[in-house]
């Protein structure tokens, strides 16, 4: 007498259309409108939170000093650098954290549609799984990277050669979680990839 599964196709095409429709939003509102503001086409990004030196704030101190330059530097300890009419190149620093950002994201999403797939045969300790779960893990742990460095980068960019520079210090901020998921990932893609070796190797003494 066989035994049911748990997880049946209507589960399937459940997680798989999750899947889709993360996919679907993030390549829209990660993507597509950050690079369709950048060309001109939408209203573009003109904000960026930054790390101020100023603990405080002195209505029209830097806002005056960098008037010809279209930046107002609104906020204390954490602000806000806006600009009032950013250029291509602005726009394109701007937006490239983001996008870059949802860019890693969406391939990792798209590893895991293809991993959804394969529990449609019913069986998802495949070898492929092992792999996609490894580039998984890399893909975070490079997002774990560039995630602080980018917009340190980035704002670095913007506000070189103007008096905001100032005001603004280099600033990169690493955390130890995305860390720790890219390694515990990695430890379950070798885990599949031991599992599925193992079950080969049995399969062949039968």
């Amino acid at each position: 007498m066989g035994t049911k599964s748990w997880w049946s196709r209507t589960d399937n095409r459940r997680l798989e259309a999750a899947l889709g429709l993360a996919t679907l939003f993030v390549g829209v509102f990660g993507v597509l409108l950050p690079v369709l503001g950048t060309v001109g086409l939408i209203d573009p990004v003109d904000t960026r939170e930054v790390k101020a030196e100023t603990t405080t704030r002195v209505p029209g101190t830097v806002t005056d000093t960098v008037a010809g330059h279209g930046m107002t530097l609104t906020g204390t300890h954490r602000a806000d650098l806006v600009f009032a009419h950013p250029d291509l190149s602005q726009r394109l620093l701007l937006a490239l954290p983001e996008v870059i950002g949802s860019l890693l994201l969406l391939v990792v999403l798209a590893l895991l549609l293809q991993m959804a797939g394969t529990l449609r045969g019913g069986d998802v300790f495949v070898p492929n799984n092992a792999r996609r779960l490894s580039a998984i893990g890399l893909t975070v742990l490079v997002q774990a990277v560039l995630s602080p460095v980018l917009p340190a980068l980035t704002t670095e960019a913007l506000v070189s050669g103007t008096p905001m520079a100032d005001q603004i210090p280099l600033s990169v901020t690493f955390t130890g979680e995305y860390v720790l998921l890219a390694f515990l990932i990695l430890a379950l893609g070798e885990v599949f990839r031991r599992g599925t070796k193992l079950r080969a190797d049995t399969e062949g003494l039968v």
